[in-house]
């Protein structure tokens, strides 16, 4: 039987201890006891304890979900690796791209192991129905995608870890952008230039609340994309736009709106699009499914070990590249 280790039981340990769906919840482990305690009281049986470092090595764990603060994310990942665990790590899954390649690097030693980083928003289904119609070819070349993601903090947003670089890495660029450029990477493939800024405009703190980037394919294709702490209203936009029409997906349920795709076709005499809309009012269910195929594919036996850490590196590398320019 599977047994699990989640590390850090804020907010997002909560949402992957709810997305286990069944799986065995072992032990939880926060260095705010009280949070580990009150996750592992909703399970039977579950453990709880202070120090990350026993639950990596608790016999019956085999698979570690890392959900702690950015600094610990890489260290506790290697730990688990090196203790023969599958690991799935939140993004950024590191604060920069050097301490990423020592998670790269502890895989190259434990090729049978599964690591995945936690990248949720391609199981949303308005993000999964884009995804097939572009892989279908009825948008035809995609010319260039804008993306916007944004919140508004809440009262002391200032005075919280992600406001502190040496525990976060950066701020709304390496939370929300790595999602956008993550997903643009989806839809385009690999950049070869990227510009961007960064922007503290009103929470006083040493990272930024806004960061604006433009990213270039080779082939001239272009990613225009805004992640803001600034959002008074929180808002979700990926607009995808082809040479036969346009993918427009909105809100990703709760305070963000009801999700919803629509899909502009173009008619070869142009004029306005036929207009097709998709509303998804439902639960969000991407950690879920998420989480599902990460558990289904450790289970399924001969199927070669898997790892996104790649995918990551490319989104931090993009992070870094822009904070680089800033700092110049």
């Amino acid at each position: 039987m599977t047994g699990v280790a989640i590390i850090g039981c804020g907010k997002l340990g909560q949402k992957r201890a709810k997305a286990l769906a069944g799986v065995n919840l072992v032990v939880c482990a926060d260095v705010m006891y009280e949070r580990a305690q009150s996750l592992a009281a909703q399970t039977p049986g579950a453990e709880a304890t202070r120090f990350w470092e026993d639950a990596v090595q608790h016999a019956d764990v085999n698979v570690v979900v890392v959900s702690t603060t950015n600094d610990a994310l890489a260290k506790v990942a290697i730990a688990a690796i090196e203790a023969g665990k599958h690991v799935l790590v939140e993004k950024p899954a590191a604060r920069s791209v050097a301490e990423l390649d020592k998670v790269i690097e502890a895989t190259k030693k434990a090729e049978r192991l599964h690591v995945r980083v936690g990248f949720n928003l391609p199981y949303h289904p308005a993000l999964d129905r884009a995804y097939n119609i572009h892989q279908f070819g009825d948008l035809g070349k995609v010319m260039y995608i804008r993306g916007s993601y944004g919140h508004g903090g809440r009262v002391g947003y200032e005075k919280e870890w992600r406001a502190d670089p040496a525990l976060s890495g950066g701020g709304v660029l390496i939370d929300l952008g790595v999602h956008l450029i993550d997903l643009s990477r989806w839809f385009l493939g690999d950049f070869y230039r990227v510009k961007g800024s960064t922007h503290s405009y009103f929470w006083d703190m040493p990272v930024e609340d806004n960061a604006f980037l433009q990213m270039w394919t080779t082939t001239g294709q272009v990613a225009q994309l805004h992640v803001s702490c600034t959002e008074w209203k929180n808002l979700f936009s990926l607009e995808i736009f082809g040479e036969a029409g346009k993918l427009h997906i909105e809100g990703l349920g709760g305070s963000y709106g009801v999700e919803r795709l629509t899909h502009y076709k173009m008619s070869p005499v142009m004029g306005p699009p036929e207009t097709i809309v998709w509303e998804y009012p439902g639960n969000d269910d991407s950690f879920l499914l998420e989480t599902a195929q990460f558990f289904g594919d450790i289970e399924r036996l001969g199927i070669a070990a898997r790892t996104n850490l790649y995918r990551a590196r490319a989104a931090l590398g993009i992070v870094e590249e822009v904070y680089d320019d800033n700092c110049s």
